[in-house]
């Protein structure tokens, strides 16, 4: 049987585009008031640098079931810093453009986490005959 090439989380695409993501709302958040340092500024980059930390994570764990486990933690924090986003746009501290930008990104990765997920849960299922959770 062949061995199987080890691919690191720095193969995956969504983790690509998720630290794409946290460098472009670094420079965004830069740009907010400054009295929004300890308030908006901190709550949207400490949710946007776990979104590839935990791809990366999981991807490093021993197994699938804990890999899908850390893409799905990687997604709640996706969810979370699409809201904090959503209240910066009403607060105006960031344009219509912006805004825009950052939702595609968001919506891209969180479509990208999905089919992962779902891809991976599919192998364990092949495997084991069950999905990745037992409910």
């Amino acid at each position: 049987m062949p061995q199987r090439r080890f691919r690191s989380h720095k193969d995956l695409d969504v983790w690509k585009k998720s630290v794409r993501l946290v460098g472009d709302l670094y420079k965004l958040t830069a740009r907010f008031p400054p009295e929004e340092r300890f308030g908006l500024t901190s709550q949207i980059r400490r949710a946007s640098t776990p979104v590839p930390a935990n791809i990366a994570e999981g991807r490093g764990r021993g197994s699938t079931r804990e890999f899908i486990q850390f893409l799905k933690i990687a997604r709640g924090s996706l969810t979370g810093l699409d809201t904090h986003l959503i209240v910066s746009g009403e607060l105006g501290f960031v344009d219509e453009t912006e805004s825009a930008r950052a939702e595609t990104a968001i919506s891209d990765i969180g479509r990208m986490l999905n089919r992962l997920i779902k891809a991976l849960d599919a192998k364990c299922m092949a495997r084991t005959g069950q999905p990745s959770e037992r409910t």
